[in-house]
């Protein structure tokens, strides 16, 4: 494997790597009404103007961005074949025909009309980024680590070098993948995914003081709006090893070894507690401790959640939750409250902080505007 790259020590701040965000040789769409208005009018440019190049280029990408692929494909390649067309012009069509291509799965194609555009001296790290994205998409996670490392997008590399992993963990190559991990954390120490399956690891290998060791730590370099995603990854791999356990259809073999919830919880409450004073770290202790039961420090740590910030909803849904057997309730308020109390927590509560999609499950990637590490949890259910 290719390790050199990795090995190289950088400087780390949490914002170094913002540009990961976006798409360094695209932008974001437009919405829609205004794509289609633009398709429009630039239609009727073209119709007076059959050599206006530019605009034929942004009209075949307004015609991706809607998902009309077929349409962009056939303006860039009306561009490529028209007898004297600048090298410039060829190079830019062929690199907008390979996103094309990209877009419509064609993979193959794509990585054809990248070359053909570096050949005509499109810009290299254009190219570059998208020969990286093309390894990711068909799998070769090392490769596409390695062209993100050299595009200096750390994040990006931590993240599939993370997707290398979890291969090799797959394939029984544990040590390979336990390297992989290493280098994604020197490459990105804020990479949340990388400190997230290594916790993942020493579960499933019953090693409850080691994923409390990699929790601390983990604590200290992961910005500390994305810590939360640490305890849910958790969290829902505990639930997930419940339903595999009990469920006779599962091969419940890979948690054979794995921590019991008693031992995962007795090393990491402690690592929570010497934390400052955070919302989302106390209501996931009070989770953690719901695990085993136990009710009553549970609720200490929910009113200690709320003491920080009032309109934590959450926080308040399982305080009463676990207070409503105290109440004297008719049969039909109960009815009622349970209907209700059974809506509000489906409710999803991760939002991305770019786009405001909501998902109920952690993502490293917005699934709608591929923003990366824009996660952030709902404390305010107006968010």
């Amino acid at each position: 494997m290719i390790w050199k790259l990795f090995n190289r020590k950088k400087g780390f701040k949490h914002d170094h790597n913002l540009r990961a965000t976006q798409n360094p040789v695209g932008g974001e769409a437009p919405p829609i009404q205004d794509t289609r208005a633009a398709i429009e009018e630039l239609s009727q440019v073209v119709k007076n103007d059959p050599e206006a190049v530019e605009i034929y280029l942004a009209l075949g990408s307004l015609y991706r961005s809607q998902g009309e692929i077929e349409r962009a494909i056939q303006i860039r390649n009306s561009l490529i074949v028209r007898p004297g067309l600048e090298r410039e012009f060829k190079a830019r069509a062929y690199f907008e025909l390979g996103r094309d291509f990209r877009r419509a799965g064609f993979l193959d194609r794509a990585e054809s009309a990248f070359l053909e555009a570096r050949s005509y001296g499109h810009d290299s790290t254009a190219i570059h980024y998208e020969m990286a994205r093309l390894c990711a998409e068909r799998g070769f996670f090392e490769k596409a680590a390695e062209s993100y490392g050299q595009l200096d997008l750390p994040l990006l590399q931590a993240h599939y070098l993370v997707r290398l992993a979890m291969d090799c963990f797959e394939e029984g190559s544990d040590s390979q993948g336990h390297r992989a991990l290493r280098h994604a954390i020197r490459a990105y120490p804020g990479a949340v995914e990388a400190w997230l399956e290594q916790l993942i690891q020493a579960y499933k290998n019953g090693n409850a003081k080691k994923l409390a060791d990699i929790l601390k730590d983990a604590l200290k370099k992961v910005e500390p709006g994305l810590r939360f995603v640490l305890l849910e990854g958790v969290l829902q791999l505990l639930a997930k090893a419940d339903r595999e356990k009990t469920n006779a259809e599962n091969d419940a073999t890979q948690w054979a070894k794995a921590c019991s919830d008693k031992d995962v919880v007795s090393t990491i409450m402690p690592v929570i507690e010497s934390q400052d004073p955070d919302v989302l770290l106390l209501y996931y202790g009070a989770s953690f401790l719901l695990r085993i039961d136990d009710q009553e420090n549970a609720k200490a740590w929910l009113e200690k959640a709320l003491v920080l910030q009032p309109d934590f909803w959450l926080a308040r849904l399982e305080l009463f939750e676990l207070s409503k057997d105290d109440q004297t309730l008719t049969p039909f308020f109960k009815e009622q409250l349970s209907f209700f109390m059974g809506r509000a927590r489906k409710v999803r509560r991760f939002f991305c902080r770019r786009c405001g999609l909501k998902r109920d499950q952690i993502f490293f990637n917005c699934p709608r505007c591929h923003s990366w590490h824009s996660i952030a949890f709902r404390t305010d259910f107006s968010q």
